[in-house]
């Protein structure tokens, strides 16, 4: 197994974390982060409105979003280019439990391929429409609507092929893109109970999330929760 790290190096407050994550992670290295706000960067994706895929995607993507999806594009590229089987693909704001990490990934080595994409969440909220196996309270499942979020998954050399031809026009943020088996034809399978978390708040806050108004915070919940009914619709099958 190994192991890219996401990690801007000019985060200071995140680096203490992302060494941590390197020397405890199987075969680890940094991989450096795409900054969106760099007008001089060389654009690895073109950005368009949230109108290139159904469900219409109803928020204009922000630079740092941007910046996060061409990173995991770097990752996914990487595991092509260097030909592995797959690879454990991080955020800089994981912790893990290193039991029941090694639990997971033991898990993963007796059951995947190239082929799949398997995320490891933090938020265990996924419901189960196939469970391909199960130890004890850890179960490696397919989820019936895909969950958010990017900071831990194992992605398969083909996995990664096939999103990177999937992903060469972008017009939402790259998890929300991943919920849409239907657009990327990779199935989304996910070990639930792996003893991740996130710590963002506590090494400088999030790098996307920004302060909404109060006067436009109602507007853009009802927006999210409509699109998310809509995503809901499109479920996973075994």
């Amino acid at each position: 197994m190994h192991s890219l790290i996401i990690h801007m190096s000019s985060s200071t407050a995140r680096r203490p974390n992302a060494e941590r994550l390197r020397d405890d992670l199987p075969d680890a290295e940094l991989i450096e982060a795409v900054d969106g706000r760099d007008p001089d960067r060389a654009p690895d994706v073109t950005p368009l409105p949230g109108n290139l895929h159904r469900p219409h995607y109803p928020f204009p993507l922000r630079p740092a979003e941007i910046g996060v999806f061409e990173s995991h594009r770097r990752c996914w590229r990487k595991i092509v280019e260097a030909g592995w089987h797959y690879a454990l693909i991080t955020e800089d704001d994981l912790q893990i439990d290193p039991v029941r990490l090694d639990r997971a990934l033991a898990m993963i080595r007796d059951h995947a391929s190239p082929e799949m994409y398997i995320r490891l969440p933090v938020k265990q909220r996924e419901k189960p429409v196939h469970v391909l196996a199960s130890d004890n309270d850890m179960q490696f499942v397919l989820p019936r609507v895909i969950g958010l979020q990017c900071i831990c998954q194992v992605v398969g050399r083909d996995a990664a092929a096939r999103l990177l031809a999937a992903t060469d026009k972008i017009d939402r943020p790259v998890d929300t893109l991943l919920q849409m088996h239907w657009i990327t034809r990779q199935p989304m399978h996910t070990i639930l109970g792996a003893g991740n978390a996130e710590i963002a708040s506590q090494i400088g806050g999030s790098t996307i999330q920004t302060k909404t108004r109060a006067s436009g915070k109602l507007t853009r919940e009802f927006k999210r929760a409509l699109y998310r009914t809509q995503v809901a619709l499109r479920p996973q099958t075994p």
